[in-house]
């Protein structure tokens, strides 16, 4: 993925200084600082990535939005489709910073209007998910936004659906990766790229 930096203007006469960057190592570690884990939620075996913690930490919550968007500042991005739900939060934030447009991706039977309907496979059954039709032209940028990614059987979705409409899906985001799950991986395999910031072994 290709990161747009802006180079300020140098003075004859001062010095340029280069701010401090933050390893992501450190990235990572303090916003995993501010995610709660739930035991055996919702069912025995699973740990629960619980970023409410990290919304109602105001600092954290900033950290997180802003660490989201700053590889694609400056990159045109026309939309931001955000997943229901915790991805409408996140993604409400993001669109703000890129001042972009938004787009709810919602479960069945949410959206008013006319829409795209895809299935995706769940551990016992199915599941799908909406947008609206008219939600996205032809050859816009989009960026698709979730709180996490686990087997990414939502996101990957959600990308067929963006696609089928003509968007061009700049990259995928989450705050939490589950990597052992291969959600990832699988996103990737579409050709769009990912962007995470705190990763978590297990389930």
């Amino acid at each position: 993925m290709t990161e747009t930096l802006t180079k300020a203007a140098r003075s004859p006469t001062k010095a340029s200084v280069s701010p401090p960057v933050t390893p992501p190592e450190t990235i990572s570690m303090n916003l995993a600082d501010s995610i709660r884990a739930i035991p055996d939620y919702p069912k025995p075996g699973i740990v629960f990535r619980d970023i409410t913690t990290l919304l109602g930490d105001a600092r954290a919550f900033r950290r997180a939005v802003d660490e989201l968007v700053q590889p694609f500042a400056g990159l045109k991005i026309a939309q931001i489709a955000g997943i229901e739900a915790r991805g409408f939060i996140l993604g409400g934030a993001v669109a703000h910073q890129l001042s972009a447009g938004f787009i709810p991706v919602r479960k069945k039977g949410k959206l008013p209007r006319e829409t795209l309907r895809a299935t995706y496979a769940l551990e016992y059954g199915t599941d799908e998910i909406e947008i609206h039709r008219d939600a996205v032209q032809r050859g816009e940028r989009v960026l698709l936004v979730d709180d996490l990614v686990a087997t990414g059987g939502t996101a990957e979705a959600a990308v067929n659906l963006l696609s089928r409409l003509g968007a061009e899906v700049v990259a995928a985001c989450f705050i939490v990766d589950l990597p052992d799950l291969g959600g990832a991986d699988r996103i990737r395999r579409l050709g769009v790229p990912v962007r995470t910031l705190v990763s978590f072994a297990g389930h």
